[in-house]
């Protein structure tokens, strides 16, 4: 049986629309300052014998967030039992399409996706490349986004991280720089 809490969310379409996407929208864009890396792109050299892929984010990079509506049993998704992996996909965005720019393959890191299930709940999906962070970090964006979602704005979230706001940066050892060398 499924936590009934989780059940009690029945927001129509229109509310949907109306509120919680631009809420959405509006706790997204204000955790993206925080968090910039995750709104940028892998740059992939295409002519790999002279360098390294790099991370960039240019001022007005964001995050493509997909609007969906399911049909599918809510509660049979969300129960606590053995089901089929492949109805999830549809609460998953796609990645976004790979461009080329100059001497690079521009890879976006993440892409959102908001799907309601009318009278029943919201699904937040994600997809995101691994190279940008592990579990723990693009969880805490997810949690980050969620406390400045409750709160309408940042002051919340910053005053809460004053001494450890986000990291992207990878520590750097010997190991590394060896196997670096390798590859």
């Amino acid at each position: 049986m499924a936590n009934p809490r989780l059940l009690n969310h029945p927001y129509s379409e229109a509310e949907f629309h109306n509120t919680i996407v631009p809420n959405l929208k509006h706790s997204l864009s204000l955790t993206l300052k925080h968090y910039l890396p995750v709104a940028g792109n892998l740059l992939y050299p295409l002519h790999t014998d002279t360098s390294k892929p790099v991370f960039r984010y240019t001022s007005g990079d964001s995050i493509p967030l997909t609007i969906a509506v399911s049909g599918l049993d809510f509660n049979e998704l969300v129960a606590d039992h053995a089901r089929e992996s492949d109805p999830f996909y549809a609460l998953v965005p796609p990645a976004p399409p790979l461009h080329d720019e100059e001497n690079y393959k521009i890879v976006p890191l993440v892409a959102l996706q908001a799907t309601l299930f009318p009278g029943r709940g919201i699904c937040i999906g994600m997809n995101y490349h691994h190279s940008l962070c592990d579990g723990r970090s693009i969880f805490g964006f997810f949690n980050s986004c969620a406390v400045i979602n409750k709160s309408g704005d940042d002051e919340v979230f910053v005053s809460r991280n004053t001494e450890s706001l986000p990291a992207f940066d990878r520590p750097v050892s010997e190991d590394s720089r060896r196997i670096d060398g390798i590859f």
